[in-house]
């Protein structure tokens, strides 16, 4: 963690997320570049072109006996189970995406309402299990739910409540008018797993754009003596 010149503490993953969403990559040397571990116990380890970032609690050089790459062996299972340890939780394996909120003074009386009775809803729990501050809105296409997630990230998800009918433009309709509660100009993630193309194309015709993809992990690791 380190502060900028506010005294507010910005985790150096989020660092890289941002400057991915402006087209500053890390370099694709191949390489792995190891952070400290990510509030609540979560840790990750993510994959962008040629070059893979890891944030963990174990030492660096325990990971780099292991010898993951930034070519993909990051996210190979053995090196996963090593992170998460026997028993820990490893997630699963996520397109990371990025579009820019849109939200402006004139769109504030359009905005999509919030949607106090959800809070039983899969995708409401999912996303209160992984991060903070979660705000719900929806319509009758579906919910959406706005977050602090990853390293203090934005980030969005929807969930279509008739998904039958995708095909008719509703899912990348209910993320148009999601970004629009974002303010302009803001980046705003998502993790969208490759193997649902329905979804990944919804968010790639509502602007969203690939920097990467990641595993989240919660841990569990035998306790040191």
């Amino acid at each position: 963690m380190f502060s900028n010149l506010d005294g507010v503490t910005i985790d150096p993953l989020l660092t890289l997320f941002h400057r991915a969403a402006d087209g500053r990559f890390p370099p694709a040397d191949g390489r792995v570049t190891v952070l400290p571990s990510l509030p609540g116990g979560l840790e990750c380890s993510v994959a962008f072109t040629g070059h893979a970032v890891i944030s963990t609690a174990l030492p660096e050089e325990e990971v780099l006996t292991q010898r993951p790459d930034g070519y993909g062996g990051s996210l190979a299972p053995d090196f996963l189970r090593f992170l998460a340890g026997p028993a820990g939780r490893i997630g699963t394996l996520d397109a990371v995406l990025v579009a820019r909120g849109t939200s402006n003074a004139a769109d504030a009386a359009r905005q999509l309402p919030v949607r106090l009775d959800a809070e039983d809803h899969q995708r409401v729990r999912h996303a209160r299990d992984l991060r903070t501050d979660v705000r719900v809105h929806g319509d009758a296409r579906g919910l959406v739910t706005l977050a602090n997630g990853l390293a203090g990230r934005r980030e969005l998800s929807i969930e279509l409540a008739d998904p039958a009918n995708a095909s008719r433009g509703r899912g990348r309709s209910l993320l148009r008018d999601a970004l629009a509660l974002v303010p302009a100009g803001e980046p705003v993630f998502a993790a969208v797993s490759p193997g649902n193309a329905r979804s990944l194309r919804a968010f790639l015709a509502a602007g969203f754009t690939p920097l990467g993809s990641e595993v989240i992990l919660r841990p569990q690791r035998p306790s040191s003596p």
